[in-house]
């Protein structure tokens, strides 16, 4: 099964965090390629990364980083896919500000789609959303997936009473 969605981290304490969207990737059966690619530690494998990974089967990838997060600003400076950045609030991290602001203010020509800090579910749901406009099985249990979400908040209401 090919690994469309890569899901890369700037370090192996972001999995707690990433775990997430892992875990949404899997309830949609999605096979997912995961590694942990430092900006700053690894640059060079970080860049031989972005530029093979269309070339290894991967049409969208999910960056996250903590800290400085120039993870997914850098990769996506490198690839022609769409990235997604996952601020991390991180133990070195001004609360994840300094993250998300890291990975939404990029330079145009180098957009990142930038999630919410600690926000991997959707980062997972925005892959799959991305992937949906070319399968069409995919875009239909997105449409269910949606459709649960607004049972569950009938549900809520229906609790209330």
């Amino acid at each position: 099964m090919s690994k469309e969605i890569a899901v890369i981290m700037g370090s192996s304490s972001d999995l707690k965090v990433m775990q997430g969207a892992l875990d949404i990737l899997n309830e949609f059966d999605q096979a997912v390629h995961v590694e942990v690619v430092s900006a700053h530690r690894t640059p060079f494998a970080m860049l031989d990364f972005a530029r093979d990974a269309s070339a290894n089967g991967h049409k969208v990838i999910i960056a996250a980083a903590g800290g400085a997060a120039h993870l997914p600003g850098m990769v996506a400076s490198a690839t022609d896919l769409p990235v997604i950045g996952v601020p991390i609030n991180s133990s070195n991290s001004i609360d994840g500000w300094d993250s998300l602001l890291s990975i939404a203010q990029m330079p145009k020509g180098v957009p990142v789609a930038t999630m919410a800090i600690d926000g991997a579910e959707n980062s997972a749901l925005m892959a799959l959303k991305i992937l949906g406009i070319s399968n069409k099985e995919l875009a239909l249990k997105l449409s269910e997936h949606r459709k649960s979400l607004k049972e569950k908040v009938k549900k809520m209401n229906d609790d209330l009473k």
